[in-house]
């Protein structure tokens, strides 16, 4: 895989192009009446609402360009190894200075949400997990300091 090239799960092309999909057939249409409108109300100079729309036109038009981009120039990803984490995989993983086990699911950066569990392969706890199988014990590196986590399970 080349620098400028993405790696996406399946989930994660499928989610970009609903994105893409509503981006193009429905926000900008509608943003496009609203710079209509707003240019209706006369003098440009001092329309708020003319300002608002032509921004909100370049963030989505920004947005449309960069999911067309990562799309054109993405691998995806299919992982069917169970034994071994990899992009793809949901990992379960107790760490040495908690109770309880955490679930990740390990993506790409681009598809990367730690709200959601979902790590990038490039995190220092994605990172440290790759590779690697269940019961491995993984030193995970921050900075100065490093824990360790146990590879509880696997999943695709």
């Amino acid at each position: 895989m080349n620098k400028n090239q993405f790696s996406l799960t399946e989930d994660g092309k499928k989610k970009l192009e609903e994105e893409l999909n509503k981006l193009v057939n429905i926000e900008k249409p509608k943003i496009i009446e609203d710079l209509s409108n707003a240019r209706s109300q006369g003098d440009l100079k001092e329309n708020a609402d003319y300002d608002a729309a032509k921004k909100k036109f370049y963030e989505i038009d920004n947005r449309i360009n960069e999911i067309r981009s990562i799309l054109a120039n993405s691998e995806i990803i299919i992982n069917s190894d169970n034994e071994f984490i990899n992009i793809g995989s949901k990992v379960i993983v107790k760490a040495d200075n908690k109770k309880n086990n955490d679930t990740y699911l390990i993506v790409s950066t681009v598809e990367a949400d730690p709200l959601n569990n979902k790590i990038s392969n490039e995190s220092p706890l994605g990172s440290a997990l790759i590779g690697h199988k269940i019961n491995d014990i993984v030193k995970v590196k921050i900075k100065e300091n490093s824990y360790n986590v146990k590879i509880i399970d696997i999943k695709k």
